[in-house]
Parts: structure tokens; sequence; C-alpha cells
């Protein structure tokens, strides 16, 4: 029974929402199991999806409507009747943990309201007032001749929030003497630094950025994962020591030399940028791990304002599925690392699972604690992105595919190749403004990063 012929079509997620059913994430999750045992035969782990496929038909009738978790037990139930008790443990095993997981990180969202419910209701309706939310708008918007007007608007909301996140630091004035711009990889916190600062300066004040990135560690120094890359993800490739007794240093009036990082080398070099901070200034810091606390331990938290940026996108595909925020900066960060740290996209997307590990590790369990949140999703990139990056997607899927270690890489890239296809290419990006947060990205603004 081939996939286009199998008469289930959608399924029952556990939260509820129904989606289009996919017999490659059986196929991909029975092979992850088998991995884990030394199985390395995808095409076996495809036949089996093919046999649970059948069994779902048998048990539940075509065109009905299974949940997940019937799902489930049917793979558990062919892999043992098939004689791979092994692969039949992992993966009952896996289903375990990530049914641990899932209580642990909803009772967590409940307690520390880490996903901004509200700023997400917002950005959905601002998306769905300008006819945007969904793939289908997007196309439109192009077809009309309307897609300048949607980037104007675009970059209209996110400086008004910037300006608006401005405002409230004043109000905290004079206390406040460092404002923490903090977010997960490739949510724009460079390009909202610089117009965090721009904001404050129209109001009378001045600003100092210091650049975080110049104090990672030589490039050996920093741990490696399990293929032996270097993880520049980790708060532990920073010198936290050293930032913190500089940040010290500054708030109590004295000059400080940061060091200077080179990407390209992996080299640091110390005490190179000469620094001071004046009464009347106030730092800014924009981070990856900004929130992360033993980064800033040495500062009271009177003193810091806590700004979170995140792509909070709010756009579905076809078939009602949202496009999920780290995917939507996994591409730009695919595009920048071609350009700014040496790396070719395919490397970016392999090299994902850190970015993701760290994030949710150290970026995510802080939101809660921030001042203020500001969305850096722009649903006009997703076009540009497209024709920047589409190629690379079904070429990685190919690679990816039959390595089981690669696995997380397989699946992302096939999510990304489905949404993206869908969407119509912009291929000329000469209508973005020199001073929009996408060209931290794609390149071309006036910023210097």
């Amino acid at each position: 029974m081939s996939a286009t012929a199998c008469p289930i079509e959608r399924i029952v997620k556990r939260d509820g929402n129904i989606v289009a059913y996919d017999r490659d994430r059986i196929a991909t999750a029975i092979f992850k199991a088998a991995s884990t045992v030394g199985g390395t035969d995808r095409g076996l782990a495809e036949d089996l999806a093919g046999e649970v496929e059948r069994r779902i038909v048998e048990v539940y009738g075509p065109f009905s409507m299974p949940t997940v978790e019937e799902i489930q037990d049917i793979v558990e139930e062919v892999l043992i009747k098939n004689g791979h008790v092994k692969t039949a443990k992992a993966y009952i095993v896996y289903r375990h943990e990530r049914a641990q997981k899932r209580a642990g990180r909803d009772a967590r969202i409940e307690a520390t309201d880490n996903i901004p419910y509200k700023k997400i209701y917002e950005v959905l309706r601002w998306n769905m007032d300008h006819g945007c939310e969904t793939v289908d708008g997007l196309n439109g918007i192009i077809a009309r001749g309307r897609f300048p007007e949607l980037i104007r608007a675009c970059d209209e909301r996110y400086d008004e929030e910037v300006a608006a996140g401005a405002k409230l630091v004043i109000e905290r004035l004079p206390d406040v003497r460092i404002v923490i711009i903090a977010g997960p990889s490739s949510s724009g916190k460079t390009t909202t630094t610089i117009k965090m600062s721009e904001a404050l300066k129209a109001a009378g004040m001045e600003l100092v950025a210091i650049n975080i990135d110049h104090y990672f560690f030589d490039l050996e120094m920093h741990p490696k994962d399990e293929f032996g890359d270097y993880d520049y993800e980790t708060p532990q490739a920073l010198d936290l020591s050293l930032i913190n007794q500089h940040l010290f240093a500054l708030l109590e009036g004295r000059t400080i030399k940061t060091p200077h990082y080179d990407f390209k080398t992996g080299k640091r070099t110390l005490d190179v940028h000469e620094m001071t901070l004046a009464p009347n200034q106030i730092l800014l810091i924009d981070s990856l791990h900004g929130l992360y606390d033993a980064m800033t331990a040495s500062i009271p938290a009177s003193k810091k304002f806590r700004l979170y940026i995140e792509t909070l996108g709010q756009l579905r595909d076809g078939q009602g599925n949202f496009m999920r925020w780290a995917d939507n900066r996994l591409m730009r960060r695919m595009i920048r690392d071609s350009w700014h740290r040496n790396l070719q996209p395919l490397q970016t997307l392999a090299h994902w699972h850190y970015v993701r590990r760290s994030e949710l590790k150290n970026i995510i369990p802080f939101i809660g604690t921030v001042d203020y949140v500001v969305n850096s999703a722009m649903p006009y990139e997703i076009p540009i992105l497209k024709a920047k990056l589409f190629h690379y997607f079904p070429e990685a899927m190919q690679l990816y595919r039959e390595e089981p270690k690669r696995q997380d890489a397989y699946i992302r890239a096939k999510r990304i190749y489905e949404l993206l296809n869908g969407v119509n290419p912009v291929m000329d990006d000469s209508v973005v403004p020199r001073k929009s947060l996408i060209r931290e990205f794609i390149g071309g603004s006036e910023y210097h990063y």
C-alpha cells in the first residue's frame, strides 16, 4: 500500500489538533528506535511502517482518524509480531521518555508561563488583519503586487515594539544600568540592540553596547558533541568569569579592554577594545545567553532590564500546521552562517541540534523572568528565504535519510521543505529596506554587524 493510496488522511494529536497523516514519521520513529540497538536499515523501517499503516486500516477502518497514541500502540504490536523485540523495547522506552518530558514541560509552562500566550494571540490577530496568516494568503499578497506593502507594515510593527521597549527602560531610570536583549539563535538580537540604541538616543539617552561574542574561548576549548563538532551554543563556550568582572567594573565607572574573537580562525585576542561606561550611559548586552543567570551574576537584578526576542510567527500551511519558530530561525542562520561564520547551509542544518538543546536548557526556562517581549518574525521573509534556500532541503533529506544519528536533521529538512513547497518565492529582495531586521541575515544592511 503506497502512502498516496492510504485511506488514512488525518490523525489526532495529543493536544486535540488534527493534522495530516504521514507514514514517513512512523518510519523515522522505527528507524530511530532500531538505531539505538544497532539497526542501520532504513528500508526495513519503511517496510514496517507500511505494515503499521495496513494494520491501522484493519483496526480502525478506512478514512478513520486515529490518535497518535493508537498509532504508537500498533507500532509496538507490529514490531513484536515481526520479531523485532529489541527495537520494540527501545521504541517503548523512547515513547515513555517523551511522555515524561511532556509532563515535565507542561508543568513548567503552567508554573512559569514560559510561552507568551497573550503575545502569540496578538501576533496571530495582526497577521489575520493583514491577510498573511496562511501560505495561501501570503501567496495572494505576492500575486496582487502588495508585497512591498506587507514589508512596510511588518517593519513598522517591529519598530514600534522596539520603541515601546525603550520607553519602558526610560520609565525605570536611573536604576537601570544594563539592558539585556536575549533570545534564541537568529531571533534578531543584534538588530534589536541597534534599534533600541536609536530609540533611546532619540530620548536623550546614550547607550553603549558590549559584544558578548568577543568573550568566546578559543575554538579548541569549546565543548564537543558526539560527532566531534564544536559547540558555540552552550554558555560554557563563553568566558563567563571575565564577562562578570568586566560588567562589574563598568558599572563602577572603570575602564576595561574587551577581547576580540575571530570566527573564521576560532581565536580570541585579549585586551583589544577599550570601553568605559559613564554615569549617564546604559550598557546594552545582545546575547543568546543574556537570560542565563551566571552571565550577569555580579549585577543586582534591580539594575537590569531584560528584553526577550523571538520569531513568534503565526503562519499556517495548507493543512493548518503552524510553522515552527525554530525552523524560521534555522533558515535565517543557514544564510547568515554562510557569509559570517564560513559554514555551508547544510552544516548549519546538521549542527542545529545543539542550538535547540541549548535553547531549551538555557533560554526557554527564563522567559517568565523578562520585562518585555518583542516578536521578530516577519511574514514577508518566508518567500525570500525560500528563494535562497529551498534547493538545499531535498539534498538534506537525501543526505541524512539513511543516517541514524542525523534523523533530527532529516525530520527538520523534510518539515521545512513541505512548508516551503507551497510558498511562492520572491527572488528579488531589493524591495527590503536597508534597515530592516531581515538584512541582518540576508545581507545588505546599513547597520554594521
